[in-house]
């Protein structure tokens, strides 16, 4: 089934069910009351008595993302659950208020929530947790905090940073973020802009609709959209930063739908896009018109508020100890947005089994190119003990 949303964003007045957009055949739906507080959208494939591998979500993301790789990881020998994370989709219990309460964003709640699910599923760990963009530095700090529970993590296209140093959560902004407002050409980091009142708005209410925003906004950050090939940066300063992509690295006065609407495919590009049909993206779209961006904003805004995520530095230098492998596009220039991370993955990661660059994909990879994913994937699962 097609669903239209029209350029002003008006649409019928019942949204869809997951029912109507046909998930893939083996992919069940269902809600959990989990012990923070949330009514958690999950969904599962395989039986729950196989290891559980717990799949988490990026931004602008749903449980949806992991659509392609779900009903494959249980024919392997897995049961698979991904839930819509707090501030997403169709979970439920979490604050949507810009003014609202941050501090049930920080990293260390999602960890929680994390560990809620799995106990609310009547599992005492998890064979692997695997995360995707922002879902990646959640699935890190899972297996960090609580490794007797998280035996190991897969991480997708954004590297492990590690623990923030001691006092680094109360200070103000870093210098680059000074430094690339007064660059020559004006810019500012997404972070930043995501942490801000008007973002929300700017994407859900956006000129183009919420849809095409979206179909950019994927398009531009995927393996087929034209650009130079991404590399590594030498410092997280100014001007390495300025040589990102404007919808990392935007330009100051303009915003995030502004940004990607020049990068909006044609009509054979979208026709072609088998990875992100017409009707995947009426999903995404329908789902975010409903609930906005603001809860997965929150988790940005946490990174940039001093003093909202303190507690963190709890583990200011302690490394993810558990087997831990990297999966990401060649062609993402997400994996490289933090100077020196992606390599020093191999030293803040002491079970280190490798980085996995796959040739064409982009940011999207587990939607991009799943049977590449799921082949790494399988052999890294496959490889760890019961």
């Amino acid at each position: 089934m097609i669903f239209w949303i029209p350029a002003n964003n008006s649409g019928p007045e019942q949204m869809p069910t997951l029912a109507d957009l046909s998930l893939p055949t083996g992919i069940r739906s269902r809600h959990l009351e989990i012990a923070t507080g949330l009514n958690m959208h999950v969904l599962e494939a395989g039986a729950p008595r196989a290891p559980l591998v717990l799949l988490l979500h990026g931004f602008p993301e749903l449980a949806y993302s992991w659509r392609k790789v779900m009903k494959p990881l249980a024919d392997a020998g897995f049961y698979v659950v991904a839930p819509d994370q707090r501030g997403y989709g169709r979970t439920t219990g979490w604050d949507d208020r810009y003014d609202g309460d941050l501090a049930s964003f920080t990293l260390q709640r999602i960890a929680t929530d994390a560990l809620a699910l799995i106990r609310a599923l009547g599992a005492t760990s998890v064979h692997a947790v695997v995360g995707h963009d922002f879902g990646s530095p959640a699935a890190a700090w899972c297996g960090l905090t609580r490794p007797d529970v998280f035996r190991a993590c897969v991480l997708m296209s954004a590297p492990f940073r590690g623990g923030p140093a001691l006092g680094s959560s109360r200070q103000s902004q870093p210098q680059f973020i000074h430094d690339l407002a007064e660059l020559d050409r004006p810019r500012k980091h997404y972070v930043w802009y995501y942490s801000t009142r008007e973002a929300d708005n700017q994407m859900r209410n956006c000129p183009q609709g919420i849809r095409n925003f979206l179909r950019a906004y994927f398009h531009v950050k995927s393996g087929d959209a034209p650009g130079e090939t991404p590399f590594p940066l030498q410092a997280m300063s100014a001007v390495e930063l300025a040589k990102l992509p404007t919808y990392y690295v935007m330009d100051r006065d303009v915003d995030m739908a502004a940004t990607v609407a020049p990068f909006m495919p044609s009509r054979e590009q979208i026709e072609s896009c088998q990875w992100m049909t017409d009707a995947d993206l009426d999903f995404y779209a329908y789902e975010y018109l409903r609930t906005g961006f603001q809860g997965g904003l929150n988790w940005y805004r946490c990174r940039t508020t001093p003093g909202i995520e303190t507690d963190l530095e709890l583990f200011d230098g302690r490394k993810l100890e558990v087997p831990t492998m990297f999966i990401g596009g060649e062609r993402d220039w997400g994996i490289h947005q933090t100077a020196g991370a992606l390599k020093g993955m191999e030293n803040d990661c002491p079970q280190y089994r490798g980085t996995v660059l796959i040739p064409g994909a982009g940011h999207w990879v587990q939607q991009e190119a799943p049977e590449q994913v799921l082949t790494h994937l399988v052999r890294f699962l496959s490889s760890l003990k019961s």
